[in-house]
Parts: structure tokens; sequence; C-alpha cells
């Protein structure tokens, strides 16, 4: 991560349209500037009074096959690529406003989100930018999955997944996360799936707008997308760019080097838990 001085926001208002890929419905979804000290907030525009809910993770209420978060009563779902794209172009504060209750799932990456924010430029912003330094370790294991933050002059993500699959078997990558690496390099890995899931998930009534344009789907033992993969390591960039996105529900970004073995974001959220209850292993503070 560059390590941004000032707060950022975006330059101006920029729209998209799409299908959430639980629910299949259609959903015109805006991203506006925001003052400082906002954060990111998303805004049900098609529910009365237009409330808002703090992208935080106090506000999470589900994790099971995607990031939701809830507020009296109303929910917001599947957040977790379009925050990876504020986290991972170091955006502090904007308005997510939705017509309906989940993000659109666009290609299944943060790409097009990516463009959208730099079609619509970054500006910096009158005010300092807080980080959480990571000065000691926090770690959290548990039935074979790890997952770990450490001291380090810059954010870094370091993940490793294994599948008892031909197409995936074992992928580890490794990055400092800013603007470019970001953009470039982790932003267009797609979600992936199993064919034998998203049938059985079809059938309870999720993954609607499930389909190949938007998830990379495996059979027994090939790819069934006709373009094939985006990298070689699509997989494993997946999923660091989902943690990204968990991981931003902390609320400021990270000084730090996470490491994360065969997470995803169940236990990227109960580890959230354990680093905040280890308060004497971070501090926040601006950098000068």
């Amino acid at each position: 991560m560059a390590c941004y001085l000032k707060q950022r926001t975006i330059a101006k208002t920029v729209c998209c349209s799409g299908i959430g890929v639980h629910s299949g419905k259609k959903v015109n979804l805006t991203i506006k500037p925001a003052p400082v000290n906002y954060g990111i907030k998303f805004i049900r525009t098609d529910l009365p009074d237009k409330p808002s809910i703090p992208a935080r993770f106090g506000m999470v209420v589900d994790t099971s096959l995607a990031t939701v978060i809830g507020h009296n009563g109303f929910i917001v779902s599947t957040i977790e690529h379009i925050m990876a794209t504020f986290a991972g172009l170091s955006i502090d504060n904007a308005a997510v406003e939705l017509d309906s209750y989940e993000i659109p799932i666009m290609d299944g990456s943060a790409a097009p989100f990516t463009r959208m924010i730099r079609e619509a430029g970054i500006i910096d912003q009158d005010s300092p930018r807080y980080y959480f330094v990571v000065t000691e370790s926090i770690e959290l294991n548990k039935d074979g999955k790890s997952v770990g933050v450490y001291p380090s002059s810059d954010f870094k993500i370091t993940c490793t997944i294994e599948f008892d699959h031909p197409v995936i078997n074992k992928q580890t990558f490794s990055v400092n996360i800013n603007d470019e690496m970001f953009e470039h390099q982790i932003s267009g890995a797609r979600t992936f799936g199993f064919l034998h899931e998203m049938e059985y998930l079809k059938q309870y009534g999720f993954a609607k707008g499930g389909s190949l344009d938007n998830v990379v789907v495996i059979d027994k033992n090939t790819i069934l997308n006709q373009d094939g993969l985006r990298f070689p390591d699509e997989f494993v960039r997946h999923k660091i760019l989902d943690s990204i996105g968990d991981f931003s529900l902390l609320g400021l970004p990270v000084i730090g080097h996470f490491k994360l073995n065969k997470s995803g974001h169940a236990f990227n959220h109960a580890f959230i838990e354990t680093f905040f209850s280890n308060k004497q292993s971070w501090e926040t503070r601006t950098i000068s």
C-alpha cells in the first residue's frame, strides 16, 4: 500500500448496473464522493427514508456465502469485491447507493469497480489518514486454517489455498498491496466455484445470477469457461481479493503483513475479532 498522508475520495459520481450473483435481481449502483471521516457507507435507495449502513465489522450479519452487513432490519449483501476496490485503491470516503439488497457481481471480479473509480478520478482531502500499525504478531489457527498479521513496513498479503482438484491443487501468492498492484495483479481475479456446488445452490434458491459470465466454473477435471483463466493462479489471487475486502471492515487501512492459509470469509471475520481483542499488538496513528 502506498502510505498516503491524506484521506482520499473519488472526484466525481459514477454509476453501473448489474445483477446480484445470489439474488439474480437487477441492481443499479452509484458511487459518490464523500467528506472526510465519512468512511464507506451503503445507502438503500429502494427503501423508505433511504437508510444507510457503514461498512464496519460490527455490522456483519452473515459470512456463509458472501459478506453481508445489516442494520435495523435491512441488509446489503456481497460487499467484498467493491470493498476490496476501495481498500486496494486507497479510497477512505465514499457513499454507495443501490436500489436492491445485493451488490452487482459484474464479471465476478473487482475490475469493473476499479475501472469506474479510475474513470472518476481520486482526490486527496484535507485531513490526515489514520492506520492500524501492527507492532506484534496476532494469529488465529483452527482446523487446519490460519490467519496471522505481522509487523511490516507496508500492507502485504501472502495467501495459500489447497483444493483436492487437479485444476487448483495448492497455490500461493504474495503481494504488496498498492494502487497499481491491486489494479493489475488482483482486481481482475474472478470468483470461482465447482459445478456441483452451483447446481446445489441454485436448487435451494441461491446463485440465481451465477453464470459463466461472472464465475469461473470448475467441473471434475476442467474449467468450463471458454476463455480459460486470466492468471495461471487466478484462484488464489481471488482469495486475496476477498480478504482485502474482508479486512477493510476493520475500518482503517493496515500496515502489516497478513498471512492466510485455507481461509475464507467466515475465518477472516473470526480473525478480525482476534485482532480487536489484541489491542496491545497494534496502534492507530498517522504516517509522517
